[in-house]
């Protein structure tokens, strides 16, 4: 019997393509608010003794991880075999350390409940800074899946002439994976972030690359800040508006509108459902899944 999947609310897109590329059962999850706002879980289904993922993106995890740690509880007091969390987008990662005295490192606190509620993790890219993997975090299986051969294979079909242009020292190996994916050359930006919306970019002499196309390329794109400072220092050294291609498409409040006006093309994966998205990674997560 194929491993069955249930979307939660907001997810129902990427599980059918989820579905689709693995042959996995697709089921009915209800989930609703009761007129004082809490929430009614019902899943609609025969899970005894199979082995489920729950499909929840995590871009706004404060609102559905309570529906989602109900809904894994339910699963598992009906007898379902296992229970595995996709995540294509793993919320609070940022917040990896105590930069401030009293600051809750809210990464840990985040996997713990995490860890308590599911019996496995699958993730893409997820923002990995200063740990080295999700076993430093989950006390369940947990395995990150990188979207870097997806988005190589779209800057070769898109862009064959490109410079793919990481905007900082952490997307070192990330740019590097992405560029030898598409077989183009590839260059780091120097980062110096000092708020949530402020950063400074220092872009080295790109005069060796003149005629390529500039691929800037994100893990996450939030505020939008460190892709539309990169931009601007791509653009100053004579380059034209470059493409854009990130991972997890977040965007909050104008940041999309900021960075279109400095890009050619501002394009994303599939992970958090949104306008730009044109990459998808099921295909990836549904091979992952199949032997999870």
């Amino acid at each position: 019997m194929s491993r069955l999947l249930l979307p939660m609310p907001g997810n129902g897109d990427f599980a059918a393509r989820l579905a689709a590329a693995g042959a996995f059962e697709l089921g009915p999850l209800e989930v609703r608010a009761f007129p004082d706002g809490e929430r009614y879980v019902r899943i609609d289904a025969d899970v005894g003794g199979r082995d489920v993922a729950l499909v929840c993106t995590l871009a706004q995890a404060d609102q559905h991880f309570l529906p989602l740690a109900f809904a894994a509880d339910a699963l598992r007091d009906l007898g379902a075999a296992s229970v595995t969390l996709v995540a294509p987008y793993l919320g609070y990662m940022r917040q990896d350390a105590r930069f401030q005295p009293g600051e809750a490192v809210t990464s840990r606190t985040f996997a713990r409940l995490l860890s308590s509620t599911v019996d496995g993790l699958l993730t893409v890219d997820p923002h990995l800074h200063r740990f080295t993997s999700l076993d430093e975090l989950y006390s369940v299986p947990a395995q990150a899946l990188p979207a870097a051969a997806e988005i190589g294979a779209w800057v070769a079909r898109e862009a064959p002439d490109a410079l793919v242009v990481g905007p900082d020292s952490e997307s070192v190996q990330w740019a590097e994976d992405i560029a030898n994916a598409a077989g183009v050359p590839f260059v780091v930006l120097q980062k110096r972030r000092t708020g949530d919306r402020q950063v400074s970019i220092e872009v080295p002499d790109l005069n060796a690359y003149r005629g390529r196309r500039a691929v800037l390329v994100d893990d996450i794109a939030s505020s939008g800040r460190t892709l539309a400072t990169a931009a601007h220092g791509i653009i100053d050294q004579g380059f034209g508006a470059p493409d854009m291609v990130v991972v997890h498409a977040l965007f909050a409040d104008d940041a999309l509108a900021a960075v279109q006006r400095l890009a050619q093309r501002v394009i994303s994966t599939d992970t958090v459902a949104h306008s730009t998205n044109a990459i998808s990674v099921a295909p990836h997560v549904a091979e992952a899944l199949a032997r999870f």
